[in-house]
């Protein structure tokens, strides 16, 4: 037996957001962040919080000086008319995915962004699901086990 460390490698979920981020936005639909509101250090608009969760429009068009690191997501963007400096570190955003077609890519919400010495558990894949013969259904999100 060799011990020989494996090096720490940072987390994987910023580059799968921001690829994401720029494929939904490459295929002309607009991105969509699903955050867990309550987990500390989050700033979003309260008054928008829905069972603990936020849905954050995050199109380029919507939002400025976008920024995805490996710290979170950060942006400036207006709610209900009023300026606001939005905030999730990258353990409280749950999803990333297009509001057209529900295609994306949702997240453990316990995913420890930081590195280990055991292998990260994958990011969920996701997709839209429509019944046969519903006219127009909003999208909806299925986690792949």
């Amino acid at each position: 037996m060799s011990d020989i460390k494996k090096p720490a490698m940072s987390s994987s979920k910023p580059y799968l957001i921001n690829a994401l981020y720029q494929w939904i936005v490459d295929n002309k639909c607009t991105p969509y962040v699903l955050v867990d509101a309550y987990r500390p250090g989050v700033e979003v608009p309260q008054d928008f919080v829905k069972e603990g969760q936020i849905v954050l429009n995050v199109a380029p068009q919507a939002v400025m000086q976008l920024s995805i690191d490996n710290q979170g997501i950060r942006f400036n963007a207006r709610f209900s008319g009023i300026p606001m400096d939005v905030y999730a570190p990258l353990g409280a955003i749950l999803g990333i995915y297009a509001k057209e077609n529900g295609q994306g890519m949702m997240f453990d919400a316990g995913q420890d962004p930081s590195p280990s010495d055991e292998p990260p558990r994958g990011p969920k894949l996701v997709s839209s699901h429509q019944k046969e013969g519903a006219s127009e259904q909003k999208p909806s999100l299925h986690i792949v086990k």
